[in-house]
């Protein structure tokens, strides 16, 4: 895999790792939403559709979707989609900073394994 095609992985794997944090933060404005009525989920729907976080978080994944796609062209997708373990290792470290999500050390162990499968894929 060349520099420009890991660049267009990393890319979307940070768009998407963004897109799971803004997530997340529209998610703690709307608090807990129950899994009531129809009414009830629709209600939810719609007040999750006007929340900024979650609108951005939104459109950070569709252009994490597009280059996806890029990529796909170019490399097999069993050397691309283990790729996207990456977002766990920055999501779990931004969650960590961000919301104060604990980072237990069986987590920081799972980091290690997964960045070393990364630099393992990414030298074959």
């Amino acid at each position: 895999m060349n520099l420009q095609t890991f660049s267009i992985i990393f890319a979307g794997v940070l768009l998407n790792s963004a897109a799971q944090l803004m997530l997340k933060a529209g998610a703690k404005t709307l608090g807990t939403v129950t899994m009531g009525s129809g009414q009830s989920l629709m209600a939810a729907a719609c007040n999750a559709a006007t929340q900024p976080w979650i609108v951005l978080g939104l459109v950070c994944y569709f252009v994490s979707a597009g280059l996806w796609i890029i990529a796909l062209t170019r490399v097999d997708v069993t050397i691309a989609y283990p790729m996207l373990s990456m977002g766990y290792v920055i999501a779990a470290l931004l969650a960590w900073q961000l919301f104060g999500e604990p980072l237990t050390s069986g987590r920081v162990l799972g980091i290690a394994i997964i960045l070393a499968g990364v630099v393992v894929l990414s030298r074959s």
